[in-house]
């Protein structure tokens, strides 16, 4: 996807919205893969808080991208809502969590790309649309990691399979 300058001049008054509003759901992501990921090491599932803990980092780059835009177009960053992380009593639990809050940030970014396309701002649709594009990407690995708990296990022992 081809990456447009920051524009110049006057923004429209959705985008410091909806970049204030990714900046709280990307932050509040971050928490939430934080908390989860100590929870589940605590659990003694290393491999587990590792891989939660990637996306944690995953979504502090997308913090960072935001707030960096934010900067850019001159004003100052505000996550003015940072949601609880939310938990649960088993891997499953926390990764379907994990799967309602990624929808939400995925839906905000596809409501901002249209708005976007509508106000004729290329360079925010751009901008939006990439990140769109990661968070999608990000919730396929969720929903593949989630199946692979879920699914039921089965052995083969020759012409019998076991589940």
């Amino acid at each position: 996807m081809m990456r447009r300058p920051v524009p110049s001049g006057r923004i429209h008054p959705r985008i410091p919205g909806y970049l204030g509003r990714a900046l709280s759901l990307e932050f509040s992501a971050v928490q939430q893969y934080m908390t989860q990921a100590s929870l589940v090491e605590a659990w003694g599932l290393p491999e587990a808080a590792a891989r939660l803990r990637r996306e944690m980092v995953e979504e502090m780059h997308h913090a960072d991208r935001l707030t960096q835009r934010m900067l850019a177009l001159g004003f100052a960053p505000a996550a003015s809502q940072l949601r609880p992380a939310r938990a649960g009593a088993h891997l499953v639990a926390l990764l379907r969590e994990d799967l309602r809050l990624e929808q939400e940030i995925i839906a905000l970014y596809q409501e901002a790309v249209l708005s976007c396309r509508r106000l004729g701002d290329a360079a925010h649709e751009d901008f939006f649309a990439a990140l769109l594009d990661e968070e999608v990407n990000g919730c396929r690995g969720l929903e593949q990691w989630l199946a692979s708990l879920t699914q039921p296990r089965h052995h083969d022992f020759g012409d019998r399979v076991y589940f």
